[in-house]
């Protein structure tokens, strides 16, 4: 993907992807709402906007390519555990009417919420990220 591997992103943005799950897994197992993904997602991206100029990672393509990576894995987990929902007819974390604007979220249209997300955020994350890198790139050393 963009010239490098899956396993060089993976092995660059590792750490955020094991919080990743282990913030899902607490959620999930113990209803650990304190556990947030999404707080460990902006570090991600704020990890690899400065990081990915200052590794000599990459640039902007680099950097989309680990915010797809981590949204697939954020997104991709949340909606397994809504189809394990629907599928046991039980509510967990990610599935509680509290959590889903006040409605049942074991539905279809929740689980294909967050497939949509895995398309869309990156890129709206990406928006974020460019210009935090731009300004990265600008003040590293040469």
């Amino acid at each position: 993907m963009f010239g490098k591997k899956l396993s060089e992103y993976v092995r660059f943005q590792g750490w955020v992807l094991a919080l990743i799950v282990i913030a899902f897994a607490l959620r999930f197992a113990l209803s650990a709402s304190w556990a947030s993904m999404n707080t460990i997602g902006l570090i991600g991206l704020l990890y690899y906007a400065v990081g990915v100029p200052l590794a000599r990672f990459g640039s902007y393509k680099e950097l989309l390519a680990l915010l797809i990576i981590q949204t697939a894995v954020t997104h991709g987990l949340i909606a397994l555990a809504i189809t394990l929902g629907i599928a046991t007819g039980t509510d967990n974390m990610f599935t509680r009417p509290e959590y889903f604007g006040g409605n049942d979220g074991k539905t279809w249209i929740h689980v294909g919420l967050h497939v949509i997300a895995i398309a869309i955020l990156p890129f709206i994350s990406w928006v974020f990220g460019a210009p935090i890198l731009f300004i990265t790139k600008k003040l590293r050393p040469a």
